[in-house]
């Protein structure tokens, strides 16, 4: 089974399509990649005024009905590039991790769902069980792609929230593992998102996200995600003073960002995994240039089993 040092090795003898990219932008005169600490604009949750639970619907809404009865506000936030510190950083402290100098992916053009899943989706199940320790078992149950493009199905994400709760965590288990879901929820299951950029090295747009550490439970808000035939539940954030703000300049094609939504080993009393949830938003990073590409990016969306 290959580690992620031997996978850095093999990509350090291989001039990877991402090397290719960075050398290439530059070589191209194009203003450089914004680095370093900074201060940026986060957008955070407003509860409802009515005291309701909040909700948004995923498609449209019923006839009367708003797409979501919450709001949001705006405040700026110190954040840390976490460039050349990466190692720093764990999934049972922090709630997120970087794995760098993969090789160039099978999966070329990332426009094709189908082919996503054959060749795509094999590469990040053996990424995770080769860099999350006991891990036994991947279930990757979808995906999305996110272009800066006001014409692309999907959008960059620029409200601070995480994925998933511990109900729509427990929920997707039983969904999709109905037969084995009983046993499956004995041991430590957790939903990791994994993340990378398509276009890297990524120039506008970049990821934020908050260490798990330094966010309280009372901080998460559970927002029913109203789908035609089903509901789920995502978590919007309730802005804190302490919570602490990273992420990595010019993140490249060649890395991968896991991001833990969530861990039931968080909720067991003396573990030490420090919350298991990472809060995360797109951000516009005010020393962008003008000119700068916007991002590309797909996410993986994972459960993950074990010990």
């Amino acid at each position: 089974m290959a580690t992620a040092a031997s996978l850095q090795q093999t990509a350090a003898h291989d001039f990877s399509q991402s090397s290719r990219a960075e050398a290439a932008f530059q070589a191209s005169g194009t203003p450089s990649i914004p680095r370093g600490d900074t201060t940026v604009t986060l957008n955070y949750f407003r509860p409802p005024e009515d005291g309701s639970v909040p909700f948004n619907f995923v498609e449209e809404p019923p006839q009367g009905q708003p797409p979501r009865n919450f709001g949001d506000f705006d405040i700026q936030v110190p954040i840390k590039d976490i460039r050349g510190h990466e190692s720093e950083y764990t999934l049972d402290k922090d709630a997120f991790q970087v794995v760098s100098g993969l090789p160039e992916s099978a999966e070329r053009d990332f426009v094709d769902d189908e082919s996503i899943k054959k060749t795509y989706y094999p590469e990040v199940e053996k990424l995770i069980l080769d860099n999350i320790p006991c891990s036994n078992k991947v279930f990757i149950f979808d995906h999305t792609i996110r272009r800066s493009n006001p014409d692309a199905p999907r959008n960059p994400v620029t409200r601070v929230h995480i994925d998933q709760t511990k109900k729509s965590a427990t929920d997707r288990v039983h969904f999709h593992l109905p037969e084995e879901a009983d046993k499956l929820l004995q041991g430590r299951y957790r939903l990791i998102n994994i993340w990378r950029p398509l276009n890297g090295p990524v120039q506008a747009n970049p990821l934020g996200f908050a260490s798990s550490s330094t966010l309280k439970d009372e901080d998460l808000i559970p927002i029913e995600h109203r789908y035609p035939d089903r509901t789920g539940e995502t978590a919007g954030i309730r802005y804190n003073q302490g919570q602490r703000w990273h992420y990595l300049s010019g993140m490249k094609n060649d890395e991968r960002l896991f991001l833990e939504c969530y861990d039931s080993e968080g909720h067991v009393p003396g573990s030490q995994v420090q919350g298991g949830r990472v809060p995360h938003t797109a951000f516009r990073d005010p020393r962008t240039p003008e000119n700068a590409v916007g991002r590309e990016s797909i996410e993986v969306r994972a459960l993950v089993f074990g010990p």
